[in-house]
């Protein structure tokens, strides 16, 4: 069921959707368990949001990893933050996808 409803997620997310003041590109990394996708937002003041679009991430060490560093590269508005202590690989994964998706508006 999970699957499905990850599925019929992305499905519905995309960065066509984005109001005319802001950008948006996705990218993927490699994490622990398999690919994660995101979508980065960017503004006038840089990135504005991460939205974490699909994972196949452990739900209690890998999810709530991806979403702290989420918040970290919004606050620092940079990748160079510290990897989560304990999902290095999802964090390296998380942080190369927001690495591939900033990348795309060079």
């Amino acid at each position: 069921m999970r699957t499905f409803l990850l599925i019929y997620a992305v499905a519905l997310t995309t960065c066509a959707s984005v109001d005319s003041g802001s950008r948006c590109s996705e990218g993927v990394g490699q994490g622990f368990r398999g690919p994660i996708r995101v979508a980065v937002y960017t503004g006038e003041n840089g990135i504005a949001f991460i939205e974490i679009l699909a994972h196949d991430e452990d739900e209690f060490v890998g999810e709530p990893a991806m979403q702290a560093l989420a918040d970290a590269v919004q606050a620092a508005n940079s990748t160079d933050v510290d990897a989560v202590s304990g999902a290095t690989a999802s964090s390296r994964g998380f942080l190369d996808a927001v690495n591939g998706a900033l990348e795309k508006f060079k």
